[in-house]
C-alpha cells in the first residue's frame, strides 16, 4: 500500500516542501530511500525501525520503498524521521492514511519514540504561513519557536504513539498558543553594561560614534587595555532589534541549529566573537549543502576578530565581499544562495607581535621592521573598509580605583537612537540607513564643511600624509559626529575627533 506524508527541508534559510511516499510491497524485507538522502537520513532507517517497534507498533517483513520528492534537491538532516515512521504506518494500515493529509510533520525520532528537537522549525513554520495545509506537527520542544508565527496552527507532540493518537483523536488536544509581544520583552535584556567598564572615556566615545553611524571600527592597545570587555557590550547601546529584525535574526540560527530552545526567538543584538584559526568557509558560510557562517549569524549585530592580523588571509579577504554588499552569495553547482549579513565590524590587535609597542610602562621587543610586517597582515582593502582605528592605553590604577560608577549603556544608547533618526531622516529619499552607507554622490550632499573644517582638514591630509581613502572615512565619521551635535554643518572640532579615528593610516 501506499501512504503520502507532507514535510519541509531546508535550502539555505529558506524551506521548501517535501513529500514523503512510503510504498510497502511483497518482497525480502528491505528498506530504500531514495530521493538524494544525506546520511542522516539513511540512518533513519534504524531509528525509525526500533521507535515503531517500542512504541508498540508492528514493523512490516517486507520491501520498504521510501521516496523524498522533488528527488532532484539534496535532503539532509533528522527532521524526515517522524513523517517516514508515520508513512510507514498508513501504509501497514496501522494509522488511517487520510488523517496525514491536515499536516505538515517533521521531528527526530528516539528509538524509544521520543521526538527529539530539530532546528530550522522558523522558516518551515513561515513557509507553512504562505501555503496549505497551515497545520504543524513537531517536537514538544520546538513549540515556542515555531509558535512565533501566528498564522498557522502548532501541533507539540512528546512521542511517536502520542502523534498517532494526536491523528485519531485530534479534538482532544489544543494548539500552542505564543504571546510574541511578551516573549520579545521578556528576552530583551544583557546582562553587562558599559557603567562596569573603568576609564577608556575616549574609546567609549568611539564606540558610540562607531554605532551612531554604523561604522566598523578597530582598537589597538596592549594585552589587558580592555579591548574584548568593550567590545562585548557594544549590542547593550545598538537600537533595540525591530520584531522583523528578530525573526530574521531567529531564521538564521534556527537553520544553524545555534538556537537556543528556551527563547523561541532572539530579542536582542547578536555578538559572534571568532577565533583566529577559523576557516574561510566556516566564517563566510558552506559546505555541501550550504549553511550560514560566522558573518550571517552575526547579522544585525557585532562581528568581533581579536587578535586581527593573526587572521589568515584568505578569512580576511572574505570579508570584503559582504561588509560592502550586505549579504553574501554561495555558489554551487546547481544554486547559489543568498545569505543576509549586515553586520557591524569590530575588530582589536595589538600594537606589535610583543603587544607593549605603545605601553610606556612596559618595553617593547619588536623590531621596526617586525611590527610593520605585523601590521602589514592587514590589506588595504579591508583597512578601507574600517572608517575608525583607535588607540587604547593601559588603564591606570586610579581610573580602576575609582568608586564612581560609569555612564550607564542606557544613557549612551538613548543619545545613538537620537542620531540615527536624524540619519534616517536624511536618507529618506536615497535608499540608505545611516551615515557609513554613504557612496562619494552622498558624501559631496550631506557632509558639508564650513571653511576652517576645509582647511583643517586640507592640513591633516598633507601633514600626516593620509590617502584618499581616508578622506572619506573621515568625512563620513565627522558627519556622525555633528549629528550627534545636532549639527547641520560639519565644524572644525567635528573633523578634528574625526581625525583622531585613523590611527592605522598614520602607522603605514
Amino acid at each position: 500500500m501506499l501512504a503520502k506524508v507532507l514535510s519541509y527541508g531546508l535550502q539555505g534559510i529558506e524551506a521548501y516542501p517535501v513529500e514523503i511516499e512510503v510504498d510497502v510491497t511483497r518482497g525480502l524485507p528491505a528498506v530504500n530511500v531514495v530521493g538524494l538522502p544525506d546520511s542522516a537520513i539513511k540512518e533513519s532507517r534504524e531509528r525509525v525501525k526500533s521507535a515503531i517497534k517500542n512504541s508498540g507498533f508492528s514493523w512490516p517483513a517486507e520491501r520498504i520503498t521510501i521516496s523524498l520528492a522533488p528527488s532532484g534537491v539534496k535532503k539532509e538532516g533528522t527532521c524526515f524521521d517522524l513523517p517516514i515512521a508515520l508513512g510507514i504506518l498508513a501504509a501497514t494500515e496501522q494509522l488511517d492514511n487520510s488523517r496525514l493529509v491536515k499536516y505538515c510533520i517533521l521531528g527526530e525520532l528516539a528509538l524509544d519514540g521520543t521526538l527529539r528537537p530539530v532546528k530550522g522549525v522558523l522558516p518551515i513554520s513561515m513557509a507553512i504561513a504562505k501555503s496549505t495545509p497551515k497545520n504543524i506537527v513537531l517536537p514538544n520542544q520546538n513549540a515556542k519557536e515555531a509558535g512565533v508565527v501566528s498564522d498557522i496552527a502548532v501541533w507539540p507532540i512528546k512521542t511517536l504513539k502520542e502523534t498517532v493518537e494526536f491523528l485519531h483523536q485530534p479534538e482532544i488536544f489544543k494548539p500552542f498558543k505564543l504571546d510574541l509581544k511578551n516573549l520579545f520583552k521578556e528576552n530583551c535584556h544583557y546582562n553587562i553594561d558599559f557603567a562596569e567598564v573603568k576609564g577608556q572615556y575616549l574609546a567609549k566615545r568611539a564606540l558610540e560614534v562607531a554605532v551612531s553611524g554604523g561604522h566598523n571600527i578597530a582598537m589597538i592597545g596592549p594585552p589587558g587595555s580592555g579591548k574584548t570587555m568593550l567590545a562585548k557590550r557594544i549590542p547593550t547601546i545598538m537600537p533595540d532589534l525591530t520584531l522583523e529584525e528578530a525573526l530574521e535574526v531567529t531564521k538564521i540560527h534556527s537553520v544553524s541549529g545555534t538556537l537556543a530552545i528556551k527563547d523561541g526567538v532572539i530579542s536582542t543584538r547578536p555578538f559572534r566573537s571568532v577565533h583566529h584559526g577559523i576557516s574561510s568557509v566556516a566564517l563566510v558560510g558552506g559546505g555541501t549543502i550550504p549553511v550560514p557562517g560566522e558573518i550571517s549569524l552575526s547579522h544585525h549585530g557585532v562581528l568581533f576578530l581579536d587578535e586581527l592580523p593573526e587572521f589568515r588571509r584568505d578569512a580576511l579577504e572574505a570579508l570584503r565581499q559582504p561588509l560592502e554588499d550586505g549579504v553574501i552569495r554561495v555558489s554551487r553547482i546547481n544554486k547559489s544562495l543568498l545569505f543576509p549579513a549586515s553586520f557591524t565590524l569590530v575588530a582589536a590587535m595589538n600594537p606589535c607581535p610583543c603587544g607593549y609597542y605603545t605601553d610606556p610602562k612596559r618595553a617593547c621587543t619588536c623590531g621596526t621592521t617586525k611590527i610593520q610586517h605585523y601590521l602589514g597582515k592587514i590589506s588595504g582593502p579591508l583597512l578601507d573598509r574600517i572608517d575608525i582605528h583607535i588607540e587604547l592605553p593601559s588603564v591606570r590604577y586610579k581610573e580602576l580605583s575609582e568608586t564612581k560608577e560609569a555612564e550607564p549603556s542606557a544613557m549612551i544608547k538613548s543619545r545613538i537612537e537620537k542620531t540615527r533618526d536624524i540619519q534616517r531622516e536624511r536618507f529618506l529619499p536615497e535608499g540608505v540607513f545611516y551615515n557609513a552607507q554613504m557612496n562619494t554622490k552622498l558624501i559631496k550632499k550631506y557632509c558639508i564643511l564650513d571653511n576652517e573644517a576645509k582647511e583643517l582638514l586640507k592640513l591633516a591630509m598633507n601633514e600626516l600624509g593620509l590617502s584618499a581613502r581616508a578622506y572619506d572615512k573621515i568625512l563620513k565619521v565627522s558627519r556622525t559626529i555633528a549629528d550627534l551635535a545636532n549639527s547641520e554643518t560639519i565644524l572644525t572640532e567635528h573633523i578634528s575627533e574625526a581625525i583622531q579615528y585613523r590611527s592605522l593610516d598614520r602607522q603605514w
